[in-house]
Parts: C-alpha cells; sequence; structure tokens
C-alpha cells in the first residue's frame, strides 16, 4: 500500500533524464558565465611582457629607440583598449599622451646625469603588438651610461631587453626584471685623464655604498676596535688583498665564476662575526688574517663590477688606479664612522660595549648566513 502523500512512490523512467538534463544546462550555464568573464581579460591579457631598449652613439651623438608593448602602454596612458594603438591614426592623435609615458619610465644616465629624450617618428609594429618610438639628445661622447628597469615595473613578469650601440657596433646587452633592476656601462668613448680619474674614483666610491656585504664586512673587521696602528694593519691588509685580485681579475688572469665568488663574499661576513664573538670572549685578534684572507675574494667582486662598468683601452692603469681609490676613500669614510662610535661606548661603558658589539655581531652572522644560502642556490 502506496503512503498518503506519495511518500512512497518511485520515480518514473523520465524523471531521471530531466534531472540530467536540468544538471548538464546548470554546468552550462556556469561555464558560459566564467567563459564570458574570462574571455575579455584574456583577450587584453600581456602575452608578451617586454620591451626593448636600444642606445646608439653615432658620431659622438646619443639617440635610441624604444619599443613597448600596447597593452602596456594603454595601462600607463589610461586607454581602454590596448589593439586600438595598432592603428597608426589613433596612435597618432594619442602620441603626446604616450611620449609622456615613455620618458617618464626611460630612467637613463650619462656620465650621472638623466638624459631628457626628444622624440621624433613613432612605427607601429603589429608582429608584436608594440610601438617604437625614436629619439634623440643633446648629449655629446658619453662616457659611461646607467639605466634603471624594467621599463614597466607595474608588471612582475616584465622585462627590458637593453642593447648599446657604438658607431653601428653592438657593444653591451643587458636584461632588466625585478630581480636585476640597473645596468651601468663604459661607451669606450676617449676621454681626457682627467675624466676618467674622477669617473673610476666615483665609481669605487658608489660600489661600496651601495654593496651592503661589503659594508658589512667593513663593519665587521672594526667591531672590536683597538689601537690606530691595529686597525691600520688591518685595513692595510685587506686593501692590499683586494688590490691583487682586483688587478689579477680585471686583466682575466686569474677569472673565478660569479657563482663562486658571490657565496664566497657572503661566508666572509658569517665568519667576521663568529670570529668578533669568539675574539670577545677569548681575547684573542685574528682580524688582519682575516682581513688578508677574505680581501682577495672581495677583490674578485670589485674586478666583476668593474668590467661590467668598462674599462678605457688608452687608460687601463688610471682605470684600475682610480676605481681602487675610490674604494679606498669609501672605506675610510666607514671606518671613520663606526670605529669611534664602537670605541667610545666600549671605553665609557664596557659592558654595554660588549653587548653592542655582541648584537652587531650577531646581526652580521645572519645577514651573512642569508646571502650564502641565497648566493648558493641562485640559478
Amino acid at each position: 500500500m502506496i503512503a498518503p502523500g506519495g511518500a512512497g512512490r518511485r520515480s518514473r523512467p523520465g524523471d531521471s533524464a530531466r534531472w540530467a538534463d536540468r544538471a548538464l544546462a546548470a554546468v552550462g550555464l556556469i561555464l558560459a558565465t566564467a567563459l564570458g568573464l574570462l574571455l575579455p581579460a584574456a583577450a587584453g591579457a600581456h602575452s608578451q611582457p617586454y620591451s626593448f631598449i636600444d642606445v646608439r652613439i653615432d658620431g659622438g651623438a646619443l639617440h635610441g629607440r624604444v619599443t613597448a608593448h600596447v597593452v602596456d602602454l594603454a595601462h600607463e596612458a589610461l586607454l581602454p583598449v590596448p589593439d586600438s594603438l595598432l592603428d597608426a591614426a589613433f596612435t597618432r592623435r594619442n602620441l603626446a599622451a604616450l611620449e609622456q609615458v615613455i620618458d617618464s619610465h626611460l630612467q637613463l644616465e650619462a656620465d650621472g646625469k638623466p638624459v631628457r629624450p626628444r622624440f621624433g617618428a613613432f612605427a607601429v609594429v603589429p608582429a608584436k603588438r608594440s610601438i617604437g618610438f625614436e629619439w634623440t639628445s643633446d648629449v655629446r661622447e658619453p662616457v659611461t651610461l646607467a639605466l634603471k628597469g624594467p621599463l614597466f615595473p607595474y608588471d612582475p613578469p616584465h622585462e627590458s631587453y637593453v642593447n648599446i650601440y657604438a658607431d653601428g657596433k653592438l657593444i653591451h646587452e643587458d636584461l632588466l626584471d625585478h630581480e636585476h633592476t640597473a645596468g651601468a656601462w663604459g661607451t669606450g668613448v676617449r676621454q681626457t685623464l682627467g675624466h676618467v680619474i674622477r669617473t673610476f674614483v666615483l665609481a669605487g666610491i658608489h660600489h661600496i655604498f651601495i654593496g651592503p656585504d661589503h659594508i658589512l664586512f667593513v663593519v665587521g673587521l672594526l667591531l672590536l676596535g683597538g689601537s690606530l696602528m691595529r686597525l691600520l694593519k688591518i685595513v692595510t691588509a685587506f686593501t692590499l688583498a683586494h688590490t691583487i685580485t682586483l688587478i689579477l681579475a680585471t686583466l682575466r688572469i686569474v677569472n673565478p665564476s660569479p657563482r663562486i665568488v658571490e657565496p664566497a663574499i657572503a661566508l666572509s661576513i658569517v665568519t667576521i662575526g663568529i670570529e668578533t664573538l669568539i675574539a670577545l670572549h677569548r681575547r684573542r685578534d685574528a682580524r688582519a688574517r682575516i682581513a688578508f684572507g677574505f680581501g682577495l675574494v672581495h677583490g674578485f667582486g670589485f674586478a666583476s663590477v668593474l668590467r661590467d662598468f668598462g674599462l678605457p683601452a688608452g687608460a687601463m692603469g688610471w682605470a684600475l688606479g682610480s676605481f681602487n681609490l675610490g674604494v679606498e676613500v669609501a672605506q675610510a669614510c666607514i671606518v671613520l664612522a663606526v670605529a669611534p662610535v664602537f670605541a667610545w661606548v666600549r671605553r665609557k661603558r664596557p659592558v654595554i660595549g660588549d653587548r653592542l658589539v655582541t648584537v652587531t655581531a650577531l646581526i652580521i652572522i645572519a645577514a651573512g648566513a642569508c646571502w650564502f644560502v641565497q648566493r648558493l642556490t641562485a640559478r
């Protein structure tokens, strides 16, 4: 007997088919909605997140070309449809805004001064969905060039390919992205001796002050203080060592891989931190030996920067000496800023001074260890 209300009613043969149809319809509606939401985004997606920056020196004049993707240009110029820029007439009507985008993003320096480009012709490159912008400048015979990138940092995977030419010959190539954000290069242009000295002294100073690993190593050498002669001996040992390897590596007599040099520099920081903690309690001082040993390693690091920067063929010795002088000036500034402070604290408040040295040494060890692991595991 069937219960009232149909509680025991058996399903009809067509019920399951109708439920299947309804389920398929629901799935179809969900997929259609998802595609409707995703397709516009896919249409505007950045399938080629890169740009090209060509810098040329012809007859001493600095000029070049920047090629940028329409998606990046439209994003920065607040244009709703990127592919509308593939229409030359539309691009021409918005040329002022697009040139402003390139001008504000092209962070190019010549001999330490910003380059202000003057834009000329443009060209639509449909195959790459890009626009190329020609530019010129008032800069003549630059000795050094520096560029920050990538061109469009709003886009994490964006890459900027950099090509530098001198009289039609490719002299430097580089790739700027979110990990490698700046490059500096020598142009090989002939220059006066005074210009060589000034350029490379400043380059040496700049390299020390933008390199926290070198700064921490020097600070580590100074933590325990000591007499003027003791500090002079330590700094001289470091200077002598890195001068030797700087010359050998720059002249390519000895040329170890950066995959060995960079982790070894980080290891030197860990070592000087540990030595400081040991010496603090055992009253020993091996800093001069450590400074010389690892100074050899740091010299290879300095040389890699100097080679990338570019050495003038007619004044290589002056450039090497000037760069090394710049390094020494920067180190002297660190010594004068750090050593008196630690010496004063340890003299006036020995307990507090020892604690300050201990904490600083631990920070140096932690930083060096992080860099060591990072550089050892880097591709």
